[in-house]
């Protein structure tokens, strides 16, 4: 691969309009403005990250997410390019806008997920494989049953930046191609994906897009797996900014609902620097005498030395990373202290946040509310003649293609509606359709 194939300002499904705009903005700038006022990205505000939305204690909604991971991949893209700049090789009037394009991706990737966090993932899987949605597996083809099986959010993203809904223009969110391949992290089908991991990178419905964004940006084929491809560069960018915020934020939050101590935070926090620059921070500490500040600086830090540390890994990798060989993930390639400190706070969350009971509540809410929002809306698309089925399908809009000629196309569609649900839409919904909620008459 190379850069100056990879970073390109041709928009997906108006690629026949291709000219230079007169405008200040850069094309890069451009989708990411297009993404931060769409209603999708507005939604994320009210979906949930990990911890229940906020009540007196405001903690991280997706939203919130996306902005902080947009920052720190900003900051990410902004020092990749300073460093690449010194290698001649580099041919490209666009390696300054590296972190305009991972800024605008890091504010897409969370847009493919439904409601409720992995655990709407979970129910709209586990509908199909496990529940009443098995008997659809006979209607599909191998490759359409394994997207629905193993729903994915990050596929879902790629479908809804893409897709041509139904009243609205070829190309969906009309992107630059190199935006739209920043955010695919698992370049490949369903059917191809690791069966204990299950992730892929875009559904069935979307192979022939992007096969179309792979070819244009010169992204080939894995020499050693031909039905994978190897991962854009700023893939690994975006999944960077994501690793760093999610993890450290987490551990933040959960501070602020008491679930971690102060101390447990503090040492989480201090654990990432050597000794003189634990002296330093600690030097600090004692100048601030507000815990909360405490914390929020020493967070600052950590991100901080996060950004340098993986731009670094980036830079040293970049031959491995443009041959498609490079096969890990920033993060994971940290120098041995900073991993260390970083496996210890994914540890203390997997061990007292993800299973707390706040958590565990909102996941076993969702779960109910999604498994009964599929039972509904999947009978009512297959079997749009009967009186209920009419009533259910006025509810969905009309951009979701619920006439589909495939049982496939049908449930894809109400995949696109609910995946598109906020929390509260969708407990709002559940309420209704249960009878939970009954309109003042």
């Amino acid at each position: 691969m190379n850069w100056n194939q990879l970073l390109s300002t041709k928009r997906f499904g108006q690629e026949q309009y291709h000219v230079k705009r007169d405008d200040d903005r850069s094309e890069f700038q451009r989708d990411y403005d297009r993404l931060i006022f769409s209603a999708p990205f507005r939604r994320l505000q009210n979906k949930t990250q990990v911890f229940p939305l906020p009540g007196s204690v405001f903690v991280h909604n997706r939203l919130t997410h996306s902005l902080e991971v947009a920052s720190v991949g900003r900051s990410l893209g902004v020092n990749v390019a300073h460093k690449l700049k010194s290698k001649k090789h580099i041919e490209t009037p666009y390696l300054e806008e590296i972190g305009a394009i991972i800024s605008a991706a890091c504010l897409a990737h969370d847009l493919g997920n439904p409601p409720f966090g992995h655990s709407g993932e979970k129910a709209i899987a586990t509908y199909f494989s496990e529940g009443n949605g098995q008997h659809l597996a006979t209607q599909m083809s191998a490759e359409e049953w394994k997207d629905i099986i193993c729903f994915e959010g990050n596929a879902n993203a790629l479908r809804l930046l893409t897709h041509q809904f139904n009243g609205r223009r070829p190309g969906g969110f009309v992107l630059t191609y190199s935006t739209l391949a920043s955010i695919v992290k698992y370049p490949y089908a369903s059917v191809y994906s690791d069966p204990k991991k299950q992730k892929f990178g875009f559904f069935d419905s979307e192979k022939a897009d992007f096969e179309k964004i792979a070819n244009e940006l010169g992204i080939p084929h894995l020499t050693n797996n031909g039905n994978r491809y190897a991962r854009h560069p700023l893939v690994y960018l975006v999944e960077a900014a994501d690793d760093i915020c999610y993890q450290i934020m987490d551990i933040e939050d959960a501070h602020k609902l008491r679930i971690l101590t102060s101390d447990e935070t503090k040492n989480l926090f201090l654990g990432f620097f050597n000794a003189e620059r634990r002296a330093r921070r600690q030097e600090t500490l004692r100048m601030v005498t507000d815990v909360n500040e405490q914390i929020a600086y020493l967070r600052s830090s950590v991100i901080g030395q996060l950004i340098e540390e993986c731009s670094a890994v980036f830079t040293d990798n970049e031959t491995d990373i443009l041959n498609g060989t490079f096969a890990s993930s920033l993060i994971k390639s940290l120098p041995q202290h900073s991993a260390e400190a970083y496996e210890n706070c994914s540890n203390t969350a997997f061990a007292k946040i993800y299973r707390s009971q706040e958590v565990l509540d909102v996941e076993l809410a969702g779960y109910k509310i999604i498994l009964t929002l599929l039972e509904h809306l999947v009978a009512a698309v297959l079997s749009p003649d009967k009186a209920y089925s009419q009533q259910l399908l006025m509810r969905i809009p009309q951009q979701y293609e619920t006439n589909s000629s495939t049982v496939y196309g049908k449930v894809m569609a109400v995949l696109d509606y609910i995946s598109g649900m906020t929390d509260v839409y969708a407990l709002d919904l559940y309420r209704k359709i249960t009878g939970m909620s009954i309109p003042s008459l």
